[in-house]
């Protein structure tokens, strides 16, 4: 088994944040920041930019690192079927828009039905995963959450 790295993206534009919903057997409904995982020699930044172009269609301007948690998967069942993404490391960035009007998404994740503009007030009447991060998002937004997030040990791989 590997530790994966994966970038995520806070995107945030007009008191909105942008999120990536998604539906699967394992997890039921759920959204995540739009990222995923970091390729051999490939800089945060490059990453966070591929990833959301990827999956939103959006150019971003990574700004800042705002956060870092891990997700341990602690179903042995899925670690043993998917040993390379039972334990990753997010690291989150704040990010800027660079273009306003989305191109299409080249490779949408596995579970993923779309993306959404989020406001930020009705943040915490949605289910955003990995839970630590879903738990201190408003804390991310306003500076107060610490740099570490946590570490969630999950039954289940949480896109």
């Amino acid at each position: 088994m590997s530790i994966r790295s994966s970038v995520k993206a806070l995107i945030v534009d007009n008191g909105k944040v942008l999120l990536i919903s998604n539906s699967t057997k394992s997890n039921g409904d759920f959204y995540c920041l739009p990222g995923g995982g970091q390729n051999k020699y490939e800089t945060f930044h490059e990453a966070v930019v591929r990833e959301c172009k990827e999956e939103t269609g959006y150019f971003v301007n990574p700004l800042k690192l705002v956060g870092v948690c891990e997700e341990i998967c602690v179903n042995d069942e899925v670690r043993e079927k998917d040993p390379n993404y039972a334990h990753k490391i997010y690291q989150i960035f704040l990010c800027e828009l660079a273009n306003n009007k989305p191109e299409f998404p080249t490779e949408k994740d596995g579970g993923q039905i779309g993306c959404e503009w989020v406001n930020i007030d009705n943040i915490h009447n949605i289910r955003l995963l990995p839970q630590c991060l879903g738990e201190q998002i408003v804390n991310v937004f306003d500076g107060s959450a610490p740099v570490f997030l946590g570490t969630d040990l999950t039954r289940f791989n949480n896109g």
